[in-house]
């Protein structure tokens, strides 16, 4: 097993099948006074497959605006000290038959708050996708520093 594969089975042990709090960071829609953009961070609850998070939001959420205005967003599990840029993208509906398999992954795994957040009812409750691109698991404290590119498959 290479360092790639061996990075890809920690991110499913650690985040697969299983509802993960992380921040995600995006930039906001208007910048500073000084005119640079301004970060935005929130705490979302997701899902991880194959170098992806997904979460359920809402389609006008500012979040959302703001992925739809420039979709580079950056992730933090402090925790587990990893960290990744990645592409964030607005998938649709989640009732949308496209959408159907992975959903089918996700209403059971946050089924403990899902329908108090969440109206698939409303074609706006969509399914956002965090297509990791660059990632960092870095920790000082045991000697730990693994860059991870999901783009070209090395690390």
């Amino acid at each position: 097993m290479n360092n790639y594969d061996d990075a890809m089975r920690v991110l499913q042990e650690k985040f697969g099948n299983q509802d993960a709090l992380i921040s995600l960071s995006t930039i906001a829609l208007s910048p500073s006074a000084e005119g640079n953009p301004v970060p935005a961070a929130r705490l979302v609850s997701v899902y991880y497959e194959d170098g992806a998070f997904y979460t359920v939001t809402y389609a006008t959420s500012t979040k959302m605006q703001q992925i739809a205005k420039n979709p580079e967003v950056a992730v933090c599990f402090i925790v587990e000290s990893f960290t990744a840029n990645g592409i964030g993208e607005n998938l649709g509906w989640v009732r949308d038959e496209k959408n159907a398999e992975i959903m089918a992954k996700i209403r059971p795994i946050f089924a403990g708050w899902y329908d108090e957040a969440n109206n698939d009812e409303d074609p706006n409750t969509c399914l956002l996708r965090i297509r990791l691109t660059k990632g960092l698991w870095n920790d000082a404290h045991k000697g730990i520093r693994n860059e991870i590119d999901f783009v070209n498959k090395t690390a």
